[in-house]
């Protein structure tokens, strides 16, 4: 049931009608404009036609009017974790290159600075060290002359924070190169100088996949403080199955196997207001063996306009196989 008319007029615009059988009405309005032009309906216009709507029109009980989505040279709208739309006050894009392994970008941000987005996702922008921060706990462990894995970390955020600690060795596996370089250019108040250079006295980076290294030091039988899982965030699904809940597994199991028996491995897992998802990865944590604890924590992070959920793991002496 119901109905839909479309109307066009004189300046290009194109104005859907849809009535739906409940009694719902949609309008949008659809036109383009240029950089120097006028809007041809503007948001105060909008909520003065919702009013005059509720006024004239018999039967109407509420009306809601909402901002123009704007789409154009440039994407200036991502999503929350849990897909709601949220948009930014992008005026560049810095950087864009498409890479075997994913689509990079740097944007620029009027409020928060450049961010770095990995296939139409925002990563961490430079108003972000509240996210590194929480990811490393810092100011709750000690990370002096330890030897520690970060699993991807190719912003350098990471890595920058945790030399700054005076570890014995921080080893940083990151597949994506192009990544490195860009944020080495356009994110410095972010890794500082750590990715000009692919080692220092206290630290090395291996461009490659993070799975062939940590395989070469579970034969080589070496053992880590600390490994970071600086990846991917946890899948939203309804199952724990999928190619991306079984990368999240392997990780774990291969991480924990080059951990020493006082380490832990430290990640981030989602948004908070995706609960179900962060419940399947403690689900998850729950079957492993040997047995391990977990502890969460949470911040907001600017980029992300949301509260963003670590995951702090070791193994539970307490438990046996």
């Amino acid at each position: 049931g119901g109905l839909i008319k479309v109307y066009t007029c004189d300046p290009g615009a194109t104005v859907n009608l849809r009535v739906y059988s409940n009694g719902l009405i949609t309008i949008n309005v659809d036109y383009f404009k240029g950089d120097k032009q006028e809007p041809i309906l503007t948001y105060d216009r909008s909520r003065q036609l919702e009013k005059d709507v509720l006024e004239r029109v018999i039967d109407v009980s509420k009306a809601m009017a909402l901002p123009p989505i704007k789409r154009g040279t440039y994407m200036t709208y991502f999503v929350s974790s849990d897909e709601r739309l949220l948009e930014y006050d992008i005026d560049e894009i810095v950087f864009e290159q498409i890479t075997p392994y994913q689509k990079v970008q740097i944007v620029h941000s009027k409020s928060l600075g450049n961010i770095l987005v990995l296939d139409d996702l925002q990563n961490i922008a430079e108003s972000d060290l509240i996210y590194t921060e929480t990811l490393m706990a810092r100011g709750k462990e000690n990370y002096k002359d330890k030897e520690i894995v970060i699993l991807g970390g190719g912003d350098g955020a990471l890595l920058y924070e945790l030399l700054k600690e005076n570890p014995k060795e921080v080893i940083m596996l990151e597949i994506d190169d192009v990544v490195m370089k860009a944020c080495a250019k356009h994110m410095r108040s972010v890794c500082g100088d750590v990715l000009d250079n692919y080692s220092g006295p206290s630290y090395k980076i291996i461009v490659g996949d993070c799975m062939k290294s940590l395989e070469q030091y579970i034969k080589e039988d070496r053992k880590f403080d600390y490994i970071f899982g600086d990846l991917t965030d946890i899948p939203i699904s309804e199952s724990l199955t999928g190619q991306l809940w079984t990368f999240v597994n392997k990780i774990l199991q291969m991480s924990f196997k080059v951990l020493k028996s006082d380490g832990k491995f430290m990640t981030h897992l989602n948004g908070s207001s995706s609960p179900d998802a962060i419940e399947k990865y403690k689900s998850q944590l729950d079957k492993m063996q040997p047995p391990v604890k977990f502890t969460t924590s949470k911040a907001f992070v600017p980029s992300f306009m949301e509260d963003w959920v670590f995951c702090q793991v070791s193994f539970d002496q307490n438990k046996k196989e």
